[in-house]
């Protein structure tokens, strides 16, 4: 679990600040409505996920100072930069100057008009060096949103780099940014976003060589009819993949600069099992900073490393698909699934899920808790259809795995709209969800996720 959500990302949010108190939980930075795209007959997918990542991809956007490079990750970085520009970091006051460049992508025309647009994206960015992701679309009724910041992005946060961070305060009478999400403000009216820019700025410090690479950039868009409960599917897919198992309870208390651990670390912990999975690893150099006496030291260094400084949490979902891209041969996406039925057809690839679900103690049977939006990751389903999950609110690393019956997680992950304790209407956290997968998929792995409508 991480922290409250941010108000009013759409009318059926609303209410997402009171449910916290039905476990004392809270919900992840990207928590929001879930797909409708039930099991199969047709049904169009109310989702539209888009990416840039090849050399011809990056040669069509627009630049000003930057340059395409090709190679087995195609990406682009800063050629002759356009000029130098101001930053004053809001979370440490220090004013510096940066050298710039800007790759800004085609427009993209929504196949699913949408109410909410997630960015998210790849990237090295040495020391000394950071990115800015911005987003301007079209909307239905013709006119134009601004310019808006979905995120400033550094893989480190050293001396020479800037706080990560999302961007507050950002709207035009007709949609917001709430923390890591565009979101039409009231989607009841009717009024969508039918296309979108998106644009990236990378920065290095004056008179250095360094460039950021980004290798991947990429925005899901989508629609969902609001929805108390989804239609059940019908078993496929058994197996299980062996995806470490980390409890995020055992780092309770720790770190208070990056969330004090426990319940708000629920993201990170999921992000580094499936990093591991992955075979990503870190040094005894990259984890020398975390105290000995503390047990897997790599959780508190995935928090550290997800932490956005605005957001004051590990929950912004951006931020933690870019922090698991960071390791080597690995990328990572934000986008949402439409049923159990897309679950399967990843885990038959091989690729595990990291999902977030809200729900009362009674509503997930063996679950123990309750919660107003929390992270597992899914590395599994029996032979019944129930759901296997690494489920990081657990007391200890052992008791991680879990099995959730299909019925009632399908209906907890998927729902958008949901009753807390107190009787009152809140959102459903469904269907949203990270994936991290090999930069160079398998020919079965790129079939899975094709399905899933990742590209």
């Amino acid at each position: 679990m991480s922290r409250v959500e941010q108000p009013s990302r759409r009318a059926l949010l609303a209410a997402a600040v009171a449910a916290a108190a039905v476990s004392g939980g809270v919900i992840p930075a990207a928590a929001h409505a879930a797909p409708g795209a039930g099991t199969g007959g047709g049904a169009r997918r109310p989702v539209d996920y888009r990416a840039w990542t090849t050399y011809g991809d990056w040669r069509r956007g627009s630049v000003r100072g930057a340059r395409p490079v090709a190679g087995a990750r195609p990406g682009v970085v800063i050629g002759t930069p356009v000029g130098t520009t101001d930053y004053t970091d809001p979370h440490t006051g220090t004013t510096a100057a940066w050298e710039y460049a800007t790759w800004t992508s085609p427009v993209h025309r929504l196949t699913v008009p949408a109410t909410e647009v997630i960015a998210s994206w790849n990237a090295h960015t040495p020391s000394g060096t950071w990115i800015q992701v911005d987003l301007k679309g079209t909307y239905s009724d013709g006119t134009d949103t601004p310019w808006y910041v979905m995120g400033r992005w550094t893989a480190g946060d050293g001396e020479r780099d800037i706080r990560r961070t999302s961007v507050d305060d950002q709207g035009d009478g007709k949609s917001s940014i709430w923390t890591d999400t565009f979101s039409v403000d009231d989607a009841s009216t009717g009024l969508r976003l039918v296309s979108y820019r998106l644009r990236l700025t990378l920065h290095r410090r004056p008179g250095t060589r360094g460039t950021p690479t980004v290798w991947r950039l990429g925005a899901m868009g989508s629609d969902v009819p609001d929805r108390f409960t989804v239609p059940a599917s019908t078993p496929g897919h058994a197996g299980e993949l062996r995806v470490p198992r980390y409890s995020q309870e055992i780092h309770k208390g720790q770190y208070p600069e990056y969330d004090n651990g426990g319940e708000a670390w629920c993201s990170p912990t999921s992000s580094q099992m499936i990093i591991e999975y992955w075979g990503g690893r870190l040094t005894e150099e990259q984890l020398a900073w975390v105290d000995p006496a503390y047990a897997d030291p790599q959780v508190c260094h995935a928090a550290r490393y997800t932490y956005d400084n605005q957001y004051e949490g590990c929950g912004n979902w951006p931020f933690n698909a870019a922090y698991a891209a960071t390791f080597e041969g690995l990328q990572g996406v934000v986008t949402r699934l439409g049923s159990l039925t897309d679950l399967e057809t990843l885990i038959a690839a091989g690729i595990p899920a990291i999902t977030s679900q809200s729900f009362l103690e009674e509503e997930l049977t063996g679950a123990g808790y309750g919660t107003s939006g929390h992270l597992m990751t899914v590395i599994g389903f029996t032979a019944d259809g129930d759901v296997i999950a690494n489920d990081p609110a657990s007391d200890d690393n052992d008791a991680v795995r879990r099995v959730y019956r299909r019925r009632e997680w399908e209906n907890i992950w998927l729902r958008t709209k949901r009753y807390n304790a107190g009787g009152k209407v809140v959102s459903g956290t469904g269907g949203v969800c990270y994936l991290y997968f090999p930069a160079h998929p398998s020919p079965r792995q790129r079939k899975a996720l094709a399905a899933v409508g990742v590209r």
